[in-house]
């Protein structure tokens, strides 16, 4: 990978770098660093090899939430069941299938648990799309979006339900997997190739997937082929730097 298509980094003391690992990520462009007890292995994009933050287990996030609703009912979600638009579901892009996620309204502190179900949404600074139903139930639907914390529950734990209805939660890693970065979503194929050709010199595992849609079909150009959050978010940052603002990490 030419040296442009890199992130900066400053050299740094091993023992600086991981002071930092907590705030930055840190790279080391000479050698693979030590695997240390309790943090992901470290990975190397091009020349850079780079040592994963140590994470909690949890997940949190802020930023802004939509919905989607009668345009997509009866239709299938990215696990293959149908979509039911008076569910209380939700499209996340990374998150496994199957957990179950609080989502809090900032601008109302209404709160609601949904379950993941299907993938999206594919544009930068939304977080998560509701359905229609679970939307309406914290004040969505009207505004259309707005901002909200997430917070990843878990799946349910497979015991006898409690007397009081609550679900009990068993939490799962969330920022490891199999991730990708998208670039762009095209109706014309040969516009994707044009982009997937740009990006291949530069770039490890460039390709297209074919995702059908109401609207047709779409090309969407992904980059690289990541086992943890980390990895897939400094190729992030590189694309946006290279001239793709709207480059998002999703799960493949």
């Amino acid at each position: 990978m030419p040296s442009s298509f890199l992130p900066k980094h400053y050299t740094l003391p091993f023992a600086l770098c991981i002071s930092l690992f907590f705030l930055f990520g840190c790279a080391t462009p000479e050698k693979e660093p030590p695997s240390l007890p309790g943090y992901p292995a470290p990975y190397k994009i091009g020349k850079q090899w780079y040592q994963p933050a140590k994470h909690a287990r949890g997940f949190r996030e802020r930023g802004i939430a939509s919905w989607y609703g009668k345009k997509f009912h009866g239709r299938k979600t990215a696990t293959g069941e149908t979509y039911n638009m008076y569910a209380v579901t939700a499209a996340h892009k990374t998150l496994p299938f199957g957990t179950y996620v609080k989502v809090r309204n900032l601008r109302n502190g209404k709160k609601l648990v949904v379950r993941i179900n299907d993938r999206g949404p594919f544009v930068r600074g939304r977080i998560i799309d509701l359905s229609y139903g679970a939307a309406k139930k914290i004040g969505l639907v009207g505004p259309g979006t707005a901002p909200v914390e997430i917070v990843a529950l878990g799946t349910p734990k497979k015991t006898a339900a409690k007397a009081d209805g609550k679900r009990t939660y068993v939490a799962g890693n969330y920022y490891v997997g199999d991730f990708a970065v998208q670039v762009g979503a095209f109706k014309e194929r040969a516009n994707a190739l044009k982009i997937k050709n740009r990006l291949a010199p530069a770039y490890k595992d460039v390709h297209i997937v074919a995702y059908e849609s109401k609207e047709g079909t779409f090309y969407r150009v992904r980059v690289a082929r990541c086992t943890t959050l980390d990895q897939a978010r400094e190729y992030e940052k590189m694309l946006q730097t290279d001239g793709f603002p709207e480059a998002i990490v999703v799960a493949r």
